[in-house]
């Protein structure tokens, strides 16, 4: 008879609770039973570890193994778990000792010839091993991650080379923190974007304030473009934004890549993705595109195309910056905190209000390509933009046009130190008590502001973003107060010039404003 007792941790969605393998040897003829909720990936473990275990040159126990996974109500899944267990069988038969597993935890598969394989959903493991104290012990390959969280962290290739530092016959070294070298910055160039004044601006204040905008035109006017020239406006993620996104790459399996470790993710779903492909989900739920760009851009391109059920399930995460996928066993969450950049055309031709004058779509057309997109979800977009076709005369001119990238990105690096400074990432994330403090209208503005609630019949919601807009134009140019000007460019940029495609986006038919 003999007991050992390891511990690990599950993965459940981004969270990582602790579980314990315990593992008892008794009498009678030889069976291998696992108990403890496994699913299918677990329970064939059995077949893993034996077959390890004799490739390394260890002996079977002809006993009856009993292998405990707790706590017995929580569903444990994938082949996380291996060399757990088969370290509990070599400890329970007394062929490594069991005095050196006490603060220590234990992830990677086993392949039949004794090999350790990465597994998924080590960095938020590594992450809650930290706060506990815990040493961590992984596979080889998991190593990058692992020690993105100054644990101490020891790298096995082999079940032999791990048995062989628990017995004291070859240690294996802490493995040091990879040395991350600076964000490499997009190669897209804002300055290559010829003309769109306008748009550029607005892109500096998303990029700023860290807004929502949408950007209607005519088709080839440069929307996806510009969108794609985002991430390199944006500062760099902070060590712990970086971790956040990492664990989120973790769960999904993807290996580290520190070239872009702190690099802001841009994602860009094609418009045929489902409701699950965009915010989570599935049988065991995975994270969807909105948290793979958790503290990033999500880039919606051809809005309207969008299923309108798989939009508005953006609505909660665009407003809370998590997304929660409810199951009958338990509910997963995971951080959704995005910047959303769409683009769309003005009507299903896309040429409503070009000076080409092709369109010949029928005003009920208009209408209904309009209604895909419901007022909610308008409501949540700060900036609300109409991008023209260029001037011939621009079009032909050669080299840079405009600022560089670079320029944009030290105005908007002060900004945000500015907003860093009141407490918050960005002035898109300021609460209502914050707009009072922060967002303090003198009489001017606020007439001008109350004209435009009347005339546009902006929401409350609308009412406060722009403030929080009119708050970070006024950080771009470094005065303290908000001004008439800056609440003027900011309604400028939320409603957009006055023809077709202004009007695609801020003033759909009224039905749909009802919805």
């Amino acid at each position: 008879m003999g007991l050992a007792i390891l511990q690990s941790r599950a993965q459940l969605g981004t969270a990582a609770p602790l579980v314990t393998i315990e593992v008892f040897l008794s009498g009678g003829l030889p069976a291998f039973s696992i108990v403890g909720m496994p699913e299918t990936a677990v329970r064939e473990s059995k077949d893993r570890v034996r077959g390890a275990i004799l490739s390394s040159g260890f002996k079977f126990p002809q006993e009856r193994i009993t292998v405990s996974l707790g706590p017995a109500d929580m569903r444990k899944t994938g082949g996380r778990f291996d060399l757990a267990i088969a370290l509990g069988i070599l400890a329970a038969s007394r062929q490594i000792p069991t005095h050196r597993f006490a603060q220590q935890e234990f992830f990677g598969e086993l392949a039949l010839n004794g090999e350790l394989r990465a597994v998924p959903g080590v960095l938020p493991a590594a992450i809650k091993a930290r706060e506990a104290g815990h040493d961590l012990f992984v596979a080889t390959d998991n190593v990058a991650e692992a020690t993105l969280t100054h644990n101490v962290v020891r790298g096995a290739a082999t079940l032999t080379q791990m048995a062989g530092h628990l017995n004291g016959v070859s240690e294996i070294a802490v493995s040091e923190r990879q040395p991350f070298t600076e964000a490499v910055l997009p190669s897209v160039e804002l300055a290559d974007v010829k003309g769109q004044t306008l748009a550029k601006r607005a892109l500096e204040i998303a990029a700023a304030g860290g807004h929502n905008l949408i950007f209607v035109g005519p088709p080839g006017t440069g929307k996806s473009m510009l969108a794609r020239r985002l991430p390199g406006l944006l500062p760099a993620m902070s060590e712990r934004e970086a971790l956040q996104t990492a664990a989120v790459n973790s769960v999904l399996g993807h290996s580290l890549n520190p070239e872009v470790w702190r690099q802001r993710p841009f994602r860009a779903p094609h418009h045929t993705a489902s409701a699950a492909a965009l915010v989570g989900g599935g049988a065991g739920p995975q994270p969807g595109e909105v948290s793979r760009a958790h503290n990033g851009v999500l880039f919606l391109d051809e809005l309207p195309e969008f299923n309108r059920n798989v939009l508005e399930v953006l609505r909660e995460p665009l407003e809370t910056g998590s997304i929660t996928i409810a199951r009958a066993e338990n509910q997963l969450e995971f951080p959704a905190a995005v910047q959303l950049i769409a683009a769309m055309n003005p009507c299903p031709c896309g040429y409503l209000g070009d000076s080409s004058g092709d369109c010949s779509c029928s005003a009920l057309r208009v209408d209904a390509y309009r209604a895909k997109i419901s007022g909610p979800l308008l409501d949540r977009i700060d900036l609300q933009v109409a991008v023209g076709r260029p001037p011939t005369e621009v079009l032909r001119r050669r080299g840079p046009c405009g600022e560089t990238s670079q320029q944009v990105a030290k105005r908007v690096v002060a900004a945000r130190k500015a907003q860093q400074a009141r407490n918050v990432s960005s002035n898109s994330q300021l609460d209502s008590q914050a707009i009072d403090r922060y967002c303090v209208l003198d009489d001017a503005s606020l007439s001008l502001l109350d004209q435009a609630v009347d005339q546009f019949r902006l929401s409350v919601r609308a009412y406060h973003r722009v403030q929080r807009v009119a708050r970070t134009i006024a950080d771009l140019a470094g005065e303290p107060s908000i001004s008439s000007a800056h609440v003027a460019e900011a309604l400028l940029l939320r409603q957009g010039p006055r023809h077709a495609a202004g009007a695609a986006v801020n003033r759909p038919p009224a039905r749909t404003r009802e919805k």
